[in-house]
């Protein structure tokens, strides 16, 4: 069963049901057991053309695509030709909201494989692996839940931090974070916030700003309509709104003062606009953690980079327990209603959404 979404109209979703596939020569099949959906995936939705998104998992139609999520699967069948994975392993990795997923496994080892599909080739390898938990240093089954729901967004934000760390963040002393409520956000927030002489201030919706300020992350807490209000000191801004009001009112409120505005993500997708060309300060640039992730990589080594992360995480990880509540649900009806909700921004900040589809 496979998750699809109407590529040029995000309201409109459909599934679409066929027999269970089988591996053929150098191919496994992998069942989908459960992943998150968080605004992240939303990201995916809407950068879906520009980044490539619908590309890694082809729809039966092309004017339809499969939403990537991040999740855990089981191999259930493995093809001729395909040495060293044996079914039911259990691997961490990006898949499509779908039961199944059939993979050419590539280099596999005790730690996992990557995907050597010839559609997936050209596109971000972090994307392609797929690691065996047995053997992932950061695995913890009774926090399976969290992995999928945080990690992807976490690794998200350690990149970041360390890009504006690494930038000296661009001269600035606050670090401004839209859609303050989102996971990806709070753990940018989360790592910001143990910078010396940083002052991480958040931008948020009336609605969220008791749950931001209970995080216990951030400096400074404001609404979207304060922004007027912000203190004219050298800064930069972590957008993960898309939110071209909230963009263009901060732009004007600090001009010069702004030292580097980072697109991260979408959250309001629906609020996105073109960057007017007398725009105050610097230009809007894309955050693409993938090639961070790789400069990172080829600097520390994948090991290092690793390590690095894992270490983060550990606390990260601990802290959200204090506030995350857990929501599972299975099959097409709860999937359906948790997407429309996401994409309409209807979901408590504070719930994190682990889904299954029936296979």
């Amino acid at each position: 069963m496979d998750f699809e979404i109407k590529r040029d109209a995000l309201g409109e979703t459909r599934f679409v049901e066929s027999d269970p596939p089988r591996p053929g020569p150098g191919e496994a099949v992998l069942r989908v057991d459960s992943f998150g959906l968080t605004t992240n995936n939303i990201t995916y939705a809407v950068m879906g053309e520009t980044m490539n998104y619908w590309d890694f998992f082809p729809a039966s139609d092309e004017a339809w695509g499969r939403l990537p999520v991040w999740g855990y699967a089981d191999v259930s069948a493995v093809g001729d030709e395909v040495d060293g994975l044996e079914e039911g392993t259990r691997l961490y990795g990006y898949y499509p909201a779908s039961s199944h997923l059939v993979v050419e496994p590539t280099g596999v080892s005790e730690a996992g494989f990557v995907d050597g599909a010839a559609h997936r080739a050209e596109l971000p390898p972090v994307y392609n692996r797929y690691s065996n938990v047995a053997a992932d240093p950061v695995y913890d089954r009774e926090r399976e839940d969290e992995h999928i729901l945080f990690f992807p967004l976490f690794f998200t934000s350690f990149l970041l931090d360390d890009f504006l760390g690494d930038a000296g963040l661009f001269g600035g002393s606050a670090a401004i974070l839209s859609s303050a409520s989102s996971k990806t956000a709070s753990a940018a927030a989360f790592l910001l916030a143990r910078r010396d002489g940083v002052e991480v201030v958040a931008l948020t919706s009336p609605r969220s700003a008791e749950f931001v300020e209970g995080l216990g992350v951030y400096d400074r807490i404001l609404t979207y309509d304060d922004v007027d209000s912000l203190e004219q000191k050298p800064s930069v801004y972590a957008d993960m709104s898309g939110d071209a009001d909230v963009r263009n009112a901060l732009h004007r409120r600090l001009g010069d003062e702004l030292r580097h505005d980072a697109v991260v993500g979408m959250t309001h997708h629906d609020e996105m606009g073109s960057v007017p060309g007398d725009l105050p300060g610097p230009r809007p640039e894309f955050f693409f953690a993938p090639t961070h992730a790789a400069k990172r990589a080829a600097e520390w080594g994948g090991d290092g980079l690793a390590q690095r992360v894992g270490d983060a995480w550990r606390p990260y990880v601990e802290w959200t327990s204090g506030w995350l509540e857990v929501e599972r649900g299975s099959g097409p009806d709860a999937l359906e209603k948790a997407y429309a909700d996401m994409l309409e921004g209807r979901v408590d900040p504070k719930a994190g959404l682990v889904l299954s589809l029936p296979g």
